[in-house]
């Protein structure tokens, strides 16, 4: 069903129409005092020869305001329906008056050096700075962007979230090789010795561990002796057991020279060269790989990983007490509070700004006043010609009392300079 004018006006043009209307009754007032005046001064400017005066000035106001009435209503419609030329100028030429006012604004308005010299006088970082400085603005920009970030994340597809999740894990964990680059990483911790911090740390543990669990060594090597070997001589075994495993660690500890240490290095050295050389090391790794990462449990961990993301993010952005949302408005008021009181960072940021802005508008400037253009020409010309009038309308029917007053005086000065000359 079409939508009538009417139907499509918003509560401020209703408050227009209102307004026009009370305009046009005054103007139509106007007139109809006019003709009363002209009434009065025609019939009894027989008995009464000054009323001759009064008849002028209302047959020259009856005239202005009829002629501005025809001016004004031939912008927006046929006088009294009669289809006269150059009349309902506004619906005639809907589609041109949106190609002009699209053309005015991209010639005047959408200039690079128009925008650029704007925004170079408008100190842009400067108040954006004072402006999120205060809490409940940066607070209010936090609780937009939690809006708009749980938004996008309610409209993801969990199923095209867990793919995208999945390929990226398969891009990046299960195709690539990862025994080369492993093997060249720990070579390098090798070389350069970092890998005595992790010996030092098992040995300590281990020593620690072994002090505070003599107990476990009980029965350890004599519960394996025959039967027939004395008790007194099955817990000598286990106590030298115990004794020569803490006096190896501890030497490992003290001395950094240790041949333990040695055999470790050397170990992790032929472990490095092989996972970047030896086929046969480099296949088992990614074998093993495979195992851990094949794609069952890659589907699996996707979606595990997405659900626990995507609740965490939920329940984090929905709550203003949440440390993401505490650290959001935070962040916001630092940068407001730095775009504030950095000149450089402010010159720096409104030089970006106008950048931006400018190069947008020398790109883009013709798409921008498109819009007006294509937008007109979608409208009805019916709905084109009452938002028009609403718009202006109002102040056009000054104009009808404006010629009502101008024809009247004229009126009377025509009718007073001819009586003076001619009698």
């Amino acid at each position: 069903m079409a939508r009538t004018p009417t139907q499509s006006l918003s509560p401020a043009d209703q408050v227009r129409r209102r307004g026009l209307r009370q305009m046009k009754s005054v103007a139509l007032g106007a007139l109809l005092v006019m003709a009363a005046l002209f009434l009065v001064g025609f019939v009894g400017q027989q008995q009464v020869p000054a009323l001759a005066y009064l008849r002028a000035a209302a047959e020259g106001g009856m005239v202005g305001a009829l002629a501005d009435w025809f001016a004004v209503t031939a912008l927006f419609r046929h006088p009294m329906g009669i289809p006269i030329p150059h009349t309902a100028i506004i619906p005639r030429r809907k589609d041109e008056i949106g190609q002009s006012l699209g053309e005015f604004v991209e010639t005047n308005f959408l200039a690079s050096d128009v925008v650029r010299t704007k925004l170079e006088s408008t100190s842009i970082a400067s108040r954006l700075g004072a402006w999120l400085s205060e809490p409940d603005h940066a607070e209010r920009i936090g609780s937009e962007a939690a809006a708009m970030g749980s938004g996008i994340l309610r409209a993801l597809s969990d199923d095209d979230a867990q793919e995208v999740i999945t390929a990226l894990a398969r891009e990046h964990l299960i195709v690539p090789e990862w025994s080369p680059a492993i093997g060249e990483w720990l070579g390098r911790i090798v070389d350069a010795d970092a890998h005595r911090t992790a010996v030092d740390l098992a040995a300590e543990n281990i020593d620690e561990w072994l002090t505070h669990n003599r107990d476990a060594f009980t029965g350890l090597v004599s519960g394996r002796l025959p039967s027939w070997v004395p008790s007194i001589a099955a817990r000598l075994v286990d106590e030298t057991v115990y004794s020569e495993a803490v006096t190896f660690v501890r030497a490992v500890r003290e001395n950094p020279e240790h041949p333990a240490r040695t055999a470790i290095t050397g170990y992790l050295t032929r472990l490095s060269e092989s996972m970047q050389h030896d086929p046969q090391t480099i296949g088992r790794f990614e074998d093993a790989k495979l195992a851990v990462f094949d794609s069952p449990r890659v589907r699996e961990l996707a979606t595990q990983a997405w659900g626990t993301a995507k609740s965490g993010l939920l329940v984090a952005l929905n709550d203003p007490r949440s440390g993401l949302r505490t650290r959001i408005d935070d962040a916001l008021r630092d940068v407001g509070a730095r775009l504030a009181r950095d000149p450089e960072l402010q010159r720096r940021v409104d030089s970006w700004v106008t950048d931006a802005a400018v190069f947008l508008v020398d790109r883009y400037r013709h798409d921008i006043a498109s819009l007006i253009t294509d937008t007109v020409e979608r409208w009805d010309p019916a709905e084109t010609t009452e938002k028009i009038e609403l718009m202006v309308g109002r102040d056009l029917q000054y104009i009808r009392l404006n010629g009502t007053i101008v024809g009247a005086l004229a009126g009377l000065t025509i009718y007073t300079i001819a009586h003076a000359i001619f009698g």
